[in-house]
């Protein structure tokens, strides 16, 4: 039978330790991880990886990314619960509104920008078997127009993100979560 796992207060919240067991948590009392310049997210994982499937909430101020245009060896599945953004795609720019679904099946180039306003994100993505080869960033002329692009295609997130300062952990904080523009189509 699993077992309860633990959560533990922290300075920045509550963390999922490293065991492998079930547990609640509240998204407002969790650790966040603040991203400059890549919005903020809410970091159910704590101090480990679930095992199957990744999960989180991220929240995007107008023109921040969830990351820069990738790949990933598993599907990922997004739902904007709140506010507009832009999805690259292949390439395609699509606008993004409150409940729209994105399902990227593994190797699907992607990313989402953060609209006018912002927006939250509930983003899922399967693990098994990406270990080795979690996928890659690719580069493309509208991802670099929009300013997610690489320049040259790399696997290594250290190269990908280095334009960017260190995420640092966080606690929530309210003003991600209120966007200008999210009241329903």
């Amino acid at each position: 039978m699993p077992r309860e796992g633990r959560l533990e207060p922290g300075e920045h919240g509550l963390t999922a330790t490293g065991e492998d067991g079930w547990f609640v948590a509240n998204a407002t009392e969790v650790r966040w991880r603040d991203r400059p310049g890549r919005g903020a997210y809410c970091d159910f994982e704590g101090d480990m990886d679930f095992a199957q499937v990744g999960f989180n909430i991220q929240t995007l101020g107008k023109g921040e990314p969830m990351g820069m245009y990738h790949w990933e060896s598993n599907q990922e599945d997004f739902l904007v619960i709140a506010g507009a953004a832009t999805l690259l795609i292949e390439g395609q720019e699509r606008p993004l509104r409150q409940w729209d679904f994105v399902h990227c099946p593994a190797g699907t180039n992607h990313i989402i920008i953060g609209g006018e306003g912002g927006c939250v994100v509930v983003a899922v993505g399967a693990r098994s078997g990406s270990e080795e080869n979690w996928g890659a960033y690719t580069v493309d002329d509208t991802a670099s127009r929009l300013g997610v692009g690489v320049e040259r295609a790399t696997s290594d997130a250290d190269e990908a993100y280095a334009k960017y300062p260190d995420a640092r952990y966080a606690r929530f904080r309210p003003e991600w979560l209120l966007m200008s523009d999210s009241t329903p189509p």
